[in-house]
């Protein structure tokens, strides 16, 4: 079965440009290395919540939106294998790809999918 990587940011809403040519630079390494999608979306109904929400998760500030993004691998161990060779890119160098947001406030998570209907 399907292994997929998670991640929600709080990106500055002025940094919206730079955050799709991030997107699409870490796509492409992504998918050099495995990766079957990569799916990068920004938030257009996110709430607030008073427990929990994405917003208090990443902890959004004012001028922030949420972005929500995944990639889907076939398995874990070709997620496994993909990121340690993405990491070792030098296309994932901060220097030549920068994060437009705050990378200590991200959520990250790697899932086995159970149904995919």
């Amino acid at each position: 079965m399907s292994y997929v990587d998670g991640f929600v940011a709080a990106v500055p809403a002025s940094n919206k440009e730079e955050y799709i040519e991030h997107a699409e630079k870490m796509a492409a390494v992504f998918k050099d290395y495995g990766a079957l999608n990569v799916v990068d979306a920004w938030g257009d109904d996110v709430p607030e919540g008073e427990v929990t929400s994405f917003p208090l998760a990443v902890q959004k500030k004012d001028d922030e939106v949420i972005a929500f993004s995944w990639i889907t691998w076939p398995s874990k161990e070709i997620r496994d294998a993909g990121w340690q060779s993405a990491m070792e890119d030098l296309r994932m160098d901060p220097d030549k790809n920068p994060m437009p947001f705050d990378g200590k406030r991200i959520i990250y998570g790697g899932f086995n999918i159970i149904s995919d209907v």
